[in-house]
């Protein structure tokens, strides 16, 4: 059973800083990719950042140079820091990963969310 836990949301002022964590837990070969997803109150849940193996990295347009999303391998974290935040960045998110449990079993996984508030 793989878990994944965000955590480090808060309330921050525009402008402001947050980093954001994911735990991932439980039995999982390897990890194909992880993401960070958002949704705000009554819109889609859209893709804000995801890491590939090897380390690449794509970013939504609305986050590039503000955002960054990096891995621990080791740890089995990934992190979002997120710099010059603007309140249109309000919404829960959510961290994913795709994994691969077992020969040619491959699935994906998602968090409970973690509420971001950019407010003055």
């Amino acid at each position: 059973q793989v878990q994944v836990v965000e955590s480090g949301g808060g309330l921050v002022q525009p402008g402001g800083s947050l980093r954001l964590s994911c735990a991932v837990s439980g039995s999982c070969l390897s990890i194909y990719d992880m993401g960070w997803y958002r949704q705000a109150p009554g819109k889609q849940r859209e893709l804000v950042a995801i890491i590939v193996d090897g380390g690449f990295t794509n970013y939504a347009d609305f986050v590039k140079g503000r955002f960054t999303i990096s891995r621990d391998n080791s740890k089995n974290m990934v992190y979002l820091q997120m710099n010059s935040l603007k309140p249109e960045d309000t919404a829960v998110y959510y961290c994913a990963l795709n994994c691969r449990s077992g020969v040619n079993v491959r699935n994906s996984y998602w968090g409970q969310g973690t509420q971001v508030t950019v407010s003055s």
